[in-house]
């Protein structure tokens, strides 16, 4: 797991730390981490150029004691005060071993208000430097870069494009530590130096779209840090959440999952959500639809058992097509009166429910029916999810750490909200927010999200809690999209294939 902690407790471990350590040892732990982690991405350390861009807080005087190693090690390195003051003791130690420092505002205070021009011996640092560390910020910035620090990311930028590497101080300048959110200008980094644990804003975009590579340095807060905030799982975790069968597991013992999903209209859904599912572990699947999508199934799935309901009963179909551990509901079953009664029959069983799609729109202008005992799991897009809580889709993308926990609090559900990184937020807010980051854009592909659908119920029937079922179907899902990509255009159908090869990469360690 690699565990990301908010500012408050991020706060509470360094003054724990700090109050049994000599004055200065944890700023200087972190310097030396920032160092090593700079010197290996340079070519060679004696005569590279280093521009260390500073702020007035604690990640300014990180830099700048890493710029007092580098320039010990024959760096040329130039300082750029971006705010009102300096670490004093961190700029003189720069001084000493050789290095320059440059106010970045020409002709105003900086700090203030208002466009400032940069002054120019601090653009031509900026410029000319093979490595640029970014220290204007730290992690309790919020709101967006103000003057000077936009213009200089903007500077580095156009740095960055002429083939300087970028490396941020505990996380880009303009992100939002704990949500990820961008207000306005921030840096890009190809590599964030972060210490004593990740910060939420790297694992969540947009912000983790700014952060590049994440190196964690140890700077000896593991011992204070409380239960994490947010949590990326990794491949290990995952082999841990996946049911395995044993000596004694037939089809019934391995999880029997119902699946509502397809229309006469929309086949397809039914069968890549069919595909999904079985690939997924399923001992048994069964499926319900119109008898057109039930033919289409036959066809290409012979193993599932097949239920077509009738068009003036349609909920009947779900309480006579068996038992099962959990249901998935929701793609490609339309909006009619027939897909809201079978949605309302399946979330009247007494098992876990998996809703996406059409179940979500169904579900947009009334909550009753997920107010049950057994669990429901909602798989939405940021447009879906906006519907279901009547906000603003771009609002959504952009603060989506915030709808996927308000979402889980207001319905009582679990949410995986689907995107570049899929965040899982369970209702009981004690719980860390679960993060996936093996999404791949190859997955923005027509029915991929049934494919998802499939899989993730195929964990819920075998038993896997709502949360860890939805995270690690989501990084099996993005894996397998990756794997059935290899940098070549893929559709829906290709991932269903490539799950097998995701589950054993993460069981084998390979992925």
């Amino acid at each position: 797991m690699r565990n990301a902690h908010q500012v408050a407790a991020v706060r509470a471990a360094e003054h724990a730390l700090m109050a049994g350590l000599p004055k200065g040892a944890a700023m200087q732990r972190a310097a030396a981490g920032l160092a090593s982690v700079c010197a290996s991405l340079l070519d060679h350390v004696y005569g590279s150029s280093v521009a260390v861009i500073a702020g007035s807080g604690d990640n300014g005087g990180d830099a700048l004691y890493a710029g007092a190693r580098l320039a010990g090690r024959g760096a040329d390195v130039t300082a750029i005060s971006s705010g009102p003051k300096l670490h004093e003791a961190a700029a003189a130690e720069l001084l000493a071993r050789g290095g320059r420092i440059t106010p970045a505002s020409a002709g105003r205070d900086q700090g203030s208000a208002g466009s400032a021009p940069i002054a120019p011996a601090a653009a031509h640092a900026i410029a000319a430097a093979d490595l640029i560390m970014d220290g204007i910020t730290g992690i309790g910035g919020h709101g967006g870069l103000r003057e000077p620090g936009a213009s200089l990311a903007r500077l580095i930028a156009l740095a960055r494009a002429d083939g300087a590497v970028v490396v941020a101080v505990d996380l880009p300048s303009g992100i939002d530590a704990d949500t990820g959110e961008v207000h306005g200008a921030a840096v890009q980094a190809d590599v964030t130096v972060t210490f004593g644990t990740i910060k939420p804003g790297l694992l969540i975009d947009p912000g983790a779209s700014f952060a590049g590579l994440t190196e964690l340095i140890d700077i000896g807060l593991a011992d204070y840090l409380p239960d994490p905030d947010v949590v990326s799982l990794q491949a290990a975790d995952v082999t841990e959440v996946l049911p395995r069968p044993t000596t004694e597991s037939d089809k019934y013992r391995r999880g029997v999952l119902g699946l509502l999903a397809g229309s006469d209209q929309y086949t397809g859904a039914a069968v890549l959500c069919c595909g999904g599912a079985i690939h997924g572990g399923a001992g048994m699947v069964r499926f319900v639809s119109a008898e057109i999508a039930v033919g289409v199934v036959r066809q290409r799935w012979p193993e599932v058992v097949l239920t077509a309901y009738a068009p003036e009963r349609p909920a009947e179909a779900i309480t006579t097509a068996g038992r099962v551990q959990a249901w998935a509901a929701g793609p490609g079953i339309g909006t009619g009166p027939e897909a809201a009664a079978l949605l309302d029959a399946v979330l009247a069983s007494d098992v876990p429910v998996l809703v996406d799609a059409d179940g979500l729109t169904l579900l947009a202008g009334r909550r009753d029916p997920l107010r049950r005992e057994a669990p429901v799991l909602i798989t939405p897009h940021a447009g879906e999810l906006a519907r279901l809580l009547s906000a603003d889709r771009d609002d959504v993308e952009a603060r989506r750490l915030h709808y996927a926990r308000t979402a889980a609090a207001e319905l009582g559900v679990t949410v995986l909200l689907k995107g570049s990184t899929t965040l899982i937020a369970s209702p009981d807010e004690s719980q860390p927010v679960l993060v996936n980051s093996t999404g791949s854009s190859w997955l923005a592909t027509a029915g991929s999200g049934d494919v998802l659908s499939g899989l993730a119920g195929s964990l819920l029937a075998q038993g896997v809690p709502a949360a860890k079922a939805a995270a690690a179907a989501a990084y099996l899902h993005g894996l397998a999209g990756r794997l059935a990509a290899r940098e070549a255009p893929i559709g829906a159908s290709d991932l269903i294939g490539a799950i097998p090869a995701a589950i054993r990469a993460v069981t084998n360690g390979t992925d």
